[in-house]
């Protein structure tokens, strides 16, 4: 199965960057503004993007300031079963983050755009832990 895969430094605690990753403000504030979310495993968090994209995701495991584990559910075909996968790991004054978006069938050109767009969002969510000030997808 292939993957993608980032890898950041953020200067910002593990447990600052875990409610980035897990509290609707948090998550609306760095990836889309259009979500539902509660940290509590088993929930299904939802993320649409405009009219285009509407995903849920299971939240499957939680470890606070350290792992967040989601599965889709629901959303493109090419990401359905996919699992998303944030791992924190404090350095210094911030944290490591490994993201991995890994269980897809095929690299095809959505993955390769994919894989683009989680790069933006990743400096959406390092700039926001950072400094408070993230690119969210915005309607309109």
């Amino acid at each position: 199965m292939k993957a993608i895969q980032h890898y950041l430094v953020i200067a910002a605690r593990p447990a600052d960057v875990f409610m980035a990753l897990t509290t609707q403000n948090g998550l609306a504030a760095w990836w889309t503004e259009e979500v539902i979310a509660q940290p509590i495993e088993g929930s299904i968090a939802e993320f649409k993007f405009g009219d285009r994209y509407h995903n849920k995701m299971s939240i499957d495991r939680l470890v606070s300031g350290s792992l967040v584990e989601w599965t889709c559910l629901a959303g493109d075909e090419e990401w359905i079963d996919t699992r998303l996968t944030f791992r924190l790991e404090s350095r210094d004054q911030g944290t490591i983050l490994r993201f991995k978006h890994g269980n897809w069938r095929a690299e095809t050109d959505f993955f390769a755009s994919c894989n683009y767009h989680w790069g933006n969002y990743m400096t959406s969510l390092k700039n926001y832990c950072e400094n408070g000030q993230g690119s969210p997808f915005r309607r309109g």
